[in-house]
């Protein structure tokens, strides 16, 4: 059982940007390179394996090999997440996921409840959180057609650091100049309510999915998305922050200016993704076999790997059932 660099798929969707290939180490021929799926198993976009006796093989295939690797927590047999990077350049589409009952029922997927961690922000960025007062499906479809959507959406000011969870059914939207990674139910499932009268390359406007959108979408004011005090732990060389606890993930944020020890029990995977920095991660076992990483890479460690260690200056967030 060893540890797992991940090599993503890359999505060139037409809001993003190029910081993912340029500050991130992508070597993805996409332009613009909106997102990366850093550890999916989604058929849209699977990743696979740089390293181990599984080099080269997609994330999938080897967890269907193996399903031990994801812990008595994953009932289905399915890793139960996605773990994304995104550059939005550009403003995404004004959206909305389905639950879970609702996607599987209609879409053959899961929903989607996600988190954002802003990674960096332009001064002026924004996402759009739900709506400032409650709404109709009436009022929606005559603001979508006389263009004045925006008047009823809550925009709130993002910041570097700032994490937010979208539960499936909040109408949401990334704003330009956001980099963020997002961690989410594996699901691909998204109907735009609003995309500003764009066109793609083809000259054509996308889809949009209006009537799914109103049957899944809450339509109340949103909730308070403020930021609130977070767990952090201190340790010598190291420290871990409590971002988000849901019924789909746990996800911490550690820093580490020497290292960090650390476990894998056989009741979850752990994905790493290392936002800033680079180090070396190792099994503490006889063999002390180390592992490099740096900015922008993504590990998977098998469920009963046992205790770890991080050796460098890095931070990074880690990933949990």
């Amino acid at each position: 059982m060893e540890i797992m660099k991940l090599i993503p798929t890359g999505k060139d969707y037409l809001w993003g940007g190029t910081r993912l290939r340029e500050e991130y180490g992508k070597k993805i021929d996409l332009t613009p390179l909106a997102e990366t799926w850093e550890c999916s198993v989604h058929p849209d976009g699977p990743s696979y394996v740089a390293n181990t006796t599984f080099k080269g093989r997609t994330l999938v295939e080897i967890l269907k090999e193996h399903p031990e690797y994801l812990g008595t927590k994953v009932k289905n047999g399915e890793l139960p997440i996605l773990v994304k990077f995104i550059d939005a350049k550009k403003d995404l589409s004004v959206q909305v996921h389905p639950s879970d009952e609702y996607a599987r029922e209609y879409e053959m997927d899961n929903g989607k409840t996600e988190m954002w961690y802003v990674i960096d922000a332009d001064e002026d960025a924004h996402i759009i959180y739900g709506f400032q007062h409650e709404v109709t499906e009436e009022i929606l479809r005559k603001a979508i057609r006389t263009g004045t959507l925006d008047k009823h959406l809550q925009k709130v000011s993002v910041h570097k650091g700032d994490t937010y969870l979208v539960p499936a059914g909040t109408v949401h939207g990334i704003g330009k100049g956001v980099l963020i990674a997002e961690i989410q139910e594996s699901s691909n499932v998204t109907y735009r309510v609003y995309d500003y009268d764009r066109v793609d390359k083809n000259g054509r406007k996308r889809e949009l999915h209006f009537d799914k959108a109103v049957k899944v979408m809450s339509m109340n004011v949103a909730s308070d998305v403020s930021h609130k005090p977070k767990l952090v732990q201190y340790y010598p060389g190291s420290s871990r922050e409590l971002l988000c606890r849901c019924q789909y993930f746990e996800i911490e944020r550690i820093q580490i200016t020497k290292n960090f020890i650390f476990s894998v029990m056989e009741t979850s995977f752990q994905v790493l993704m290392c936002l800033g920095g680079c180090g070396e991660v190792q099994k503490i076992d006889k063999d002390r076999k180390t592992m490099r990483f740096s900015k922008g890479e993504t590990l998977f460690l098998p469920a009963g790997l046992g205790r770890c260690q991080i050796i460098g200056n890095v931070e990074m967030l880690k990933v949990r059932c």
